[in-house]
């Protein structure tokens, strides 16, 4: 028995989860699924998973023929005669006071219909009747509203005459089309008795008997509502007078006619080219700005819905500028911003919603970038100066390391010095540039005036030490007699004529110093060799060279050497003993 519950169980966990996971066969879409409910409290709506998954298996571009009008007017009814269904099998159709539909319902089986060329699939969408007890008039024009910009064809069900109420929310609908779509049709469908035509009341004065109006033309024809446009209450009532409403006396007689789903059939048009799961998507969209509403109004609706766009317009901005890397050129901001913000405002106007509340969301988008724009051009002046004073104190720091050189070198300071320049020039861009350009003139000139003063002192001093040093090395080490003497007439020009004849001021501008200087530049630094680097390994070099040759060369050609001079006695066989 364990095994078989186990079993069973497992079973019915495969066949919720597949229900869950809304796998329908086609056979069950053979009726209707709701899509929106109201919430416990009758005032905000929530998705309902039942119809959604109906939706999202539909691949082809979606039309949507939305009903709408006071509870218990018979739109469940009207709907089922489209579809040519019985009430037993199509929406639920109540016989009671109370409404039988809640929210908003789908039949799950699209018409697929060809439209201007194209394959479609028609959904038609029954919804709660307004006015009914126990809900609140945010909750109708909820409802309302999202029928409206759903459906390609709205279907007004008037069981009666056109009130002051039914005006207003004309108006809501016509402008939340002209909103969205900038255009919409619209049916105005009332279901009433003759009984006024047989007291010589016509139709149309029957319909609007209220406004004191004259009729205008014949009882049953078409009616289109190209009324999208900004329209007061008041024009409104004037284009409903001027145009004529589809008069229904007896539905159960007049829907065998079918002239309203001819008329529907002929007029349905493509708001949009949304498929099923993008139909879900933007049904969520739609339904989350209306609940965040405390009254939906046309306004409120499209700013609401606007935000989402307006999130993505302005993230599409941001990722052309943060592309910049800061910091740049004032001119390079300025470039990427004016693009950033043409690429924005163009995604805008290809997705945003309003087409004359949208003014509020292009002027919001507008204030956003340009508070972006400015923390941008704070964010490049302080990163500016911030990577300007780093190649600054760069330049700084090796100027003074310049100043100190073991073996002074113009040759080395002058590339130095150029290259602090070319890489302040590479590196430091921006705003801050231009003054840090002067800070950098006016240290680098400080630089080179005090390494030439200083210069002549120390390559004077160096060819001092180096003249002694030749005299010692001739004189004790490899004891070259012309080395020795060359070193000592170095000394003694260097010490006395040179003090003599030359002042501080006109040593580099003598030409003979000018000699002096080329030779000392030409073995202190070049490209290859930096002799201030490898001045002291050279040295240590040398010295163990001419140690090694002292005291070892000699002795491998068989002659014993030593590095202090022995006596030796001009007697080879002398006798003499030794006083020692």
């Amino acid at each position: 028995m364990g095994r078989w519950s186990a079993g069973i169980c497992a079973v019915a966990l495969i066949w919720l989860t597949a229900v869950a996971a809304g796998d329908l066969e086609p056979d069950d879409l053979e009726r209707a699924f709701p899509i929106v409910e109201p919430d416990y409290g009758h005032t905000k709506l929530h998705l309902s998973e039942q119809g959604l998954e109906a939706i999202r298996r539909i691949e082809t571009p979606i039309a949507a023929v939305g009903v709408i009008g006071p509870y218990r007017s018979g739109k469940s009814f009207l709907l089922n005669q489209l579809l040519s269904l019985s009430c037993d099998k199509g929406f639920g159709v109540g016989h009671m006071r109370d409404t039988k539909t809640k929210g908003i319902w789908v039949w799950g089986m699209p018409v697929e219909m060809d439209i201007d060329g194209s394959k479609v699939s028609v959904l038609y969408l029954d919804t709660e009747g307004f006015e009914s007890v126990g809900k609140s008039n945010v909750y109708d024009d909820r409802i309302f509203a999202l029928a409206t910009v759903l459906s390609s064809v709205l279907i007004y069900n008037l069981p009666e005459t056109v009130r002051e109420a039914d005006i207003s929310r004309l108006s809501f609908a016509v402008d939340i089309a002209e909103e969205f779509y900038g255009r919409g049709k619209m049916l105005l469908l009332n279901q009433q008795s003759f009984s006024g035509l047989s007291r010589g009341i016509s139709c149309k004065e029957n319909l609007f008997s209220k406004w004191s109006m004259k009729p205008s033309n014949g009882c049953l024809t078409k009616v289109r509502t190209n009324i999208l446009m900004r329209l007061t209450k008041s024009e409104i009532r004037w284009q409903l007078w001027a145009m004529t409403a589809l008069l229904l006396a007896c539905p159960s007689h007049i829907y065998k006619e079918q002239s309203c789903a001819k008329w529907m059939t002929k007029s349905l048009t493509l708001c949009t080219t949304l498929n099923g799961k993008e139909f879900v998507s933007f049904l969520q969209q739609i339904l989350d700005a209306l609940n965040k509403g405390e009254i939906p109004s046309t306004g409120s609706l499209v700013e609401i819905f606007n935000k989402a766009i307006l999130e993505r317009c302005l993230k599409v901005y941001m990722e052309k500028m943060d592309g910049l890397g800061l910091p740049v050129t004032v001119d390079r901001l300025q470039k990427v911003h004016e693009m950033g913000n043409d690429q924005a405002r163009m995604l805008f106007d290809k997705q945003h919603f309003g087409k004359h509340h949208a003014a509020q969301s292009v002027l919001k988008l507008g204030d956003e970038i340009k508070k972006v724009y400015r923390n941008f051009l704070l964010a490049n002046e302080y990163q500016s100066s911030k990577l300007c004073e780093a190649r600054f104190s760069e330049c700084e720091d090796k100027m003074d390391h310049l100043q100190v050189l073991k073996l002074p070198s113009m040759a080395k300071f002058n590339a130095g010095f150029l290259h602090c320049n070319r890489s302040f020039a590479r590196d430091c861009v921006g705003p801050a540039k231009e003054s840090y350009e002067r800070r950098m003139t006016k240290m680098l000139s400080k630089s080179r005036a005090l390494f030439i003063k200083e210069y002549n002192n120390k390559l004077f001093n160096w060819l001092v030490t180096f003249s002694l040093v030749m005299v010692v090395v001739g004189r004790f080490i490899i004891k070259f007699f012309l080395l020795e003497i060359i070193a000592w007439v170095m000394f003694i020009f260097l010490e006395t004529y040179t003090r003599m004849f030359w002042s501080a001021e006109s040593l580099y501008y003598n030409p003979a110093w000018h000699i002096i200087v080329s030779s000392w530049e030409t073995i202190v630094y070049s490209p290859i060799l930096d002799l201030d680097r490898w001045a002291i390994p050279i040295v240590i070099l040398l010295s163990v060279s001419v140690l090694y040759w002292r005291c070892f060369g000699r002795r491998k050609r068989g002659r014993r050497s030593s590095l202090l001079p022995l006596h030796k006695s001009p007697l080879k066989n002398s006798s003499r003993p030794r006083s020692d």
